[in-house]
């Protein structure tokens, strides 16, 4: 059983999830996140984790943000959106149960503390070409997918590197694996 309670957008998601691992889910019923839900991933976040799962598209990073900033501390698992895609749609509830137990078991809680010593810098960005460089998207989301914080532009990758606490050198290993 997963002891973390898990946020998804809606039922369907909770069925996926449901069949990939033994847990508890919170859902939100969209990206209006009501207050009553907040109210119940803050105590959820306070007794026992939370780990937010929500679809890879706009809405889903959306309700990622609001979670984030209202509730810090919380989880984050993300899965590529080619691994959750059916007709075009993209959406937890179409990921195979292997792919959800593989991003669950890969979240990792972001925090707002600063690590000068060990953040990734913008050079090391430009560095390992995911800003400025051709192939840029394309590196971005295998590195986002390597590393289990899913596909960002480079700024909102940035960001979420050093979110994460991503170190330059676990950056420069998931780059070098790309070649």
């Amino acid at each position: 059983m997963v002891k973390e309670m898990i946020v998804v957008e809606g039922r369907d998601d909770t069925a996926a999830v449901r069949r990939a691992v033994d847990a508890e889910t919170i859902e939100t019923g969209g990206s209006a996140l009501r207050a009553e839900v907040m109210e119940r991933i803050r105590l959820a976040q306070v007794k026992r984790g939370v780990i937010v799962l929500t679809d890879p598209d706009y809405p889903g990073e959306r309700i990622r943000r609001i979670i984030r900033e209202a509730v810090p501390g919380c989880k984050h698992a993300f899965i590529p959106r080619e691994l959750a895609s059916k007709d075009g749609k993209a959406g937890v509830e179409y990921a195979p149960p292997d792919v959800i137990r593989h991003a669950l078991a890969e979240a990792r809680a972001e925090t707002l503390e600063v690590r000068p010593r060990d953040c990734v810098t913008w050079e090391n960005m430009i560095d390992c070409g995911l800003t400025l460089h051709p192939q840029a998207r394309k590196r971005r989301e295998a590195v986002g997918r390597a590393l289990g914080v899913g596909y960002a532009n480079a700024q909102g990758l940035y960001k979420r590197l050093n979110a994460f606490h991503i170190t330059p050198d676990e950056l420069r290993r998931a780059v070098q694996k790309l070649k």
